[in-house]
């Protein structure tokens, strides 16, 4: 199959682009597009082998449900069983953005898109050019990230083409993105709301909304008897090739223990790479040195992490080492996604 990849303004995208995109939706194909977080690869909802053909495209287990993206607040009461007051106070506060709800589907939404879960996970991009695919296409978009599973997340179209060129017909080729970790996913169906994956939305703004929410304590374990309760969330993922080792601490102590892992590494004939900020880069001796961006700019750290995992992939790294990010305000949405792609392993000095 020979992919197409069409380059489009977000803010005002090519209707003749957006409407042969949206055919293709319609017709039960796959689209991928970019959104506020990263890319999706989008197809129909409510059309179960529309749904089954991303899990093929991607390599996707068939229990790990995929996210319903709608342009309106009307499309929720399409595929949901009741709409919780939390809910519609949540989509008040933060639709359209990075948040995605999970409540009880209706008959309407095939077990092939839930994985085969009686609840369904629902959002509203913040992205002109998604926004514009959904209502053109007329279906709700079901649409995890566009990469091979396991890989990191894209936030280009360059990601995209990387991992599923000629296996998808087109790419919607919007630029790098904006947030670049993925929504936030709240579970409404718990007598308490609960985090199931923390993103750019965080448990503070979320009670400032609705009162008390919990945090899965399966999403940052490394304890493999505590499982995350979404079963998406138990597989590896955000990895890059090489193996990727954090290294937490004083920020003197874990710019000396990396130069001295990759001294040892150098002795072996290992090839290293280092994920630092603004202010250790200069510090570090690796095969390549790479910055998230300054430390107390956690949007950018977020927006480059997947990025710089690829990189290393292109280098042909036999090793990564990273340091922290636990920052402030969404260090625990990076932790996350770091955590997750160095299979939890860390170091700490």
């Amino acid at each position: 199959m020979d992919t197409k990849i069409y380059n489009i303004d977000n803010q005002k995208p090519d209707k003749n682009i957006i409407e042969e995109a949206a055919s293709i939706i319609r017709d039960g194909g796959l689209v991928a597009f970019p959104t506020e977080t990263v890319y999706g690869l989008g197809a129909d909802a409510l059309n179960k082998d529309a749904s089954a053909k991303i899990y093929a495209a991607k390599g996707r287990p068939s229990d790990n449900p995929l996210i319903v993206h709608i342009a309106e607040f009307a499309d929720f009461l399409r595929i949901a069983k009741e709409i919780p007051r939390e809910a519609r106070l949540l989509a008040d506060a933060f639709w359209p953005g990075p948040l995605t709800l999970i409540v009880h589907k209706n008959e309407h939404v095939p077990y092939e898109t839930t994985g085969g879960m009686d609840t369904v996970a629902v959002r509203m991009p913040n992205h002109p050019a998604a926004l514009a695919l959904i209502r053109e296409s007329g279906c709700l978009i079901a649409a995890p990230s566009a990469n091979t599973s396991g890989r990191p997340s894209p936030t280009l179209a360059e990601h995209v083409a990387e991992d599923l060129g000629g296996a998808i017909p087109v790419i919607l080729d919007g630029g790098e993105v904006g947030i670049g970790i993925e929504s936030t996913i709240l579970d409404l169906t718990e007598p308490v709301p609960m985090i199931l994956r923390p993103g750019y939305i965080t448990v503070e703004m979320l009670e400032d909304v609705i009162g008390t929410v919990k945090v899965d304590p399966g999403i940052i374990a490394a304890d493999s008897s505590i499982k995350p309760k979404a079963p998406g969330m138990k597989y590896r993922h955000y990895a890059p090739k090489a193996e990727l080792i954090i290294v937490d601490g004083e920020r003197a102590a874990v710019i000396n223990k990396i130069n001295e892992l990759t001294d040892e590494m150098h002795a072996k004939g290992k090839k290293v790479g280092i994920i630092g900020t603004d202010e250790t880069v200069a510090a570090y001796r690796g095969d390549r040195i790479l910055s998230m961006g300054a430390r107390d700019d956690e949007d950018a750290i977020a927006r480059h992490l997947y990025r710089i995992l690829r990189e290393f992939d292109e280098e042909k790294a036999d090793l990564i080492y990273s340091e922290s990010f636990s920052t402030p305000r969404i260090g625990h949405a990076i932790m996350n996604r770091l955590l997750k792609a160095a299979g939890h392993q860390i170091l700490v000095v």
